[in-house]
């Protein structure tokens, strides 16, 4: 895989391995999503920050990279970031908000799972917590985020 930074504007406000569950509880609750396109990638990275700024609140963009495909790799060149956001919704709920956000940007889930896609958006860090065990496998996931954690002094219990 090979990854190289791109510069991208936006508007923001202001040892052991593994993946544990979130601990329900009170919000505001901080997350790190991992997001992804090659479905021109710059328009819906930016459509993606757009909705986010204005439905969550959104303190933090990595930079974007750009990677090849991992498994499927017929298909354009992904540009990749991070996002962390804080929300008042429970994981559960946040993860189907993400959903929908993907859907409203015309992602259309087919056949191949690592197939082409207009946005990705997937909860990595919950509340300090790795929810995903791609940040441990996927450069295109680690870069970032690992960006946004060193960036804001963020501890994450692995």
């Amino acid at each position: 895989m090979t990854i190289r930074s791109l510069k991208m504007t936006s508007r923001t406000k202001s040892s052991e391995t593994r993946v544990e569950q979130p601990v329900k509880g009170e919000g505001p609750h901080q997350v790190i999503i991992s997001v992804g396109s090659n479905i021109e990638p710059h328009k819906n990275i930016l459509l993606s920050q757009d909705v986010l700024n204005h439905e969550t609140q959104l303190l933090a963009i990595a930079d974007v990279i750009e990677t090849t495909p991992v498994g499927y790799t017929h298909q354009p060149d992904f540009l990749n970031t991070a996002y962390l956001v804080e929300t008042e919704l429970e994981h559960d709920e946040f993860n189907a908000f993400l959903k929908t956000v993907e859907d409203r940007l015309g992602r259309k889930r087919g056949p191949i799972k690592s197939g082409p896609r207009t946005i990705d958006l997937d909860i990595v860090i919950w509340d300090g917590q790795v929810m995903s065990s791609d940040y441990f496998n996927y450069a295109y996931v680690s870069t970032p985020v690992d960006q946004i954690l060193t960036g804001h002094r963020i501890s994450v219990h692995r």
